[in-house]
């Protein structure tokens, strides 16, 4: 059994999409023209994004911020992810995916890898987001002090 976290993507024109939107790729497994098995390494963060529709539009949008767990580890159980992975974000619906993905650009704005952002950070935008409330932006002031605070962890 691998310590890795295998993400199934998949991608059907105009019906369903399935994709890692950041996250640092270990291992990648082509199954055919349109499913791939990405998987990452324990403690990794990545975001996870699934949108269906059928005839009649958008059925489901969804985003969730994970992060891998050692073989052992609790974890969520999450679609598409073998065994699962511990959920910093989960968000329902067109309107907040669409913050989420927001929120990930403006990160990307400040040349930080969303990867790399301090967890705490997706559990505060998935708590503001759930009850319609803005988050508060990540700086590069915050970015700092959390690498500085992961330094003293070691």
């Amino acid at each position: 059994m691998s310590d890795l976290t295998q993400v199934e993507v998949l991608w059907l024109e105009k019906r369903i999409e399935n994709r890692v939107r950041f996250g640092r790729i270990a291992e990648e497994q082509r199954i055919d023209q349109s499913r791939r098995i990405l998987s990452f390494t324990p403690g990794s963060i990545f975001a996870f994004v699934r949108w269906t529709s059928n005839d009649f539009g958008t059925v489901i949008s969804r985003v969730d911020v994970l992060r891998a767990v050692a073989p052992g580890q609790r974890c969520s159980t999450v679609p598409y992810v073998k065994p699962g992975a511990e959920s910093l974000l989960r968000l329902v619906g067109w309107q907040k995916v669409e913050r989420v993905l927001q929120a990930i650009d403006a990160i990307e704005a400040l040349s930080i890898n969303p990867a790399d952002v301090a967890p705490d950070h997706w559990q505060h935008v998935h708590n503001r987001l759930s009850v319609n409330e803005n988050p508060r932006a990540y700086t590069k002031a915050r970015h700092q002090a959390w690498l500085h605070r992961q330094r003293i962890m070691r």
